[in-house]
């Protein structure tokens, strides 16, 4: 694993890029958007969505997509979730089946319900067990500064997770691994929708006493709805679940607490995504999750009070009576 692809050039892209290229590795990170692409070069920063940061005098940039996944060994898909299935089309005819791929979008796609794995599993023709995704609590603004962070990488094969994080592993960022890619994936997901929802209680003026509440809630929910879609109860615990809720739903760098702080301080959603730059994947996880509830007839009743409030106007004081004077029940 020494030539790496890395498609798609948004801060978490660029940062992994960056990481890879000084460890020494032959890194190329394929950019979509031609003027982002040449200023990029020009500047050797990307200045759109990770400032300040330069990039390694090796790192190789490429507004080539097929040529990109061409010379590569392994394949970081960088790419926003929605964006996951387009792309994969396009690379379909070009990627070996000796490659590895590692997904870094965290999603799950609406209508077909499908995590990231799954649809490049789906697509492309590298064997399952040539697939991994790498999720934690790690947001590029930090990592890219070489501030220490914690992740897991998680394969159906041990192997192969274990490939990943010895990969990415250096001192300031620490990979576990995983066989539970169902677990990870789920959790590192389904917590965007939490961030928004968390995002709405400081918005509009909720205490750290509703937070606290919410979290742990919201974790009891995560976790039923990951152990019905075949996750393991225990990988909530851990980085992908527990460790990246606590960071989404508390950081200042989180894009999915933004939208819910704007939303909850009492603007619209159309008019929080026309202001951002960066994709809050929470917006479209939460159809999602809205789906696989009727689908699996679950309880998520926070990630529903979500959907109520984002696409249904709902007031977000309204959104917290309810889940504040449902039936009495026991803690589960």
């Amino acid at each position: 694993m020494k030539n790496i692809s890395v498609i798609g050039a948004g801060s978490w892209g660029t940062t992994l890029a960056i990481l890879l290229a000084n460890k020494g590795l032959s890194v190329t990170m394929w950019v979509y958007e031609p003027d982002q692409y040449l200023a990029m070069q020009q500047t050797r920063v990307n200045e759109r969505y990770l400032p300040g940061v330069p990039l390694p005098e090796s790192l190789q940039l490429s507004d080539d997509l097929p040529a990109a996944v061409k010379s590569a060994e392994v394949l970081v898909m960088a790419v926003p979730s929605h964006a996951m299935r387009g792309v994969c089309r396009q690379i379909a005819g070009v990627v070996r089946k000796s490659q590895y791929i590692i997904n870094v979008a965290k999603g799950i796609e609406n209508d077909t319900l499908m995590r990231m794995s799954e649809i490049i599993d789906e697509l492309l023709p590298t064997p399952t067990d040539h697939i991994a995704s790498l999720y934690g609590p790690s947001h590029a603004e930090e990592v890219s500064r070489g501030i220490p962070t914690a992740v897991v990488s998680a394969s159906s094969s041990l192997e192969t997770a274990r490939k990943v994080r010895d990969l990415f592993a250096v001192e300031y960022f620490r990979v576990y691994s995983s066989t539970d890619i169902a677990g990870v994936e789920f959790g590192g997901s389904l917590k965007n929708v939490i961030a928004i929802a968390a995002g709405i209680c400081d918005g509009a003026g909720f205490g750290d006493n509703t937070k606290a509440a919410l979290l742990t809630r919201a974790l009891a929910e995560m976790s039923r709805l990951g152990q019905i879609l075949g996750a393991e109860a225990r990988t909530f615990a851990g980085l992908s679940g527990i460790g990246d809720l606590i960071v989404t739903c508390m950081s200042k760098h989180s894009r999915n607490r933004y939208v819910g702080e704007q939303i909850g301080s009492g603007k619209s959603l159309e008019q929080v995504l026309s202001e951002m730059v960066m994709v809050a994947e929470g917006v479209k996880t939460t159809r999602s999750v809205h789906q696989l509830t009727r689908k699996y007839q679950v309880e998520m009743p926070i990630s529903e009070q979500v959907y109520q409030v984002l696409f249904h106007g709902k007031s977000p004081h309204d959104a917290v009576y309810e889940l504040m004077t449902r039936d009495a029940k026991e803690e589960d």
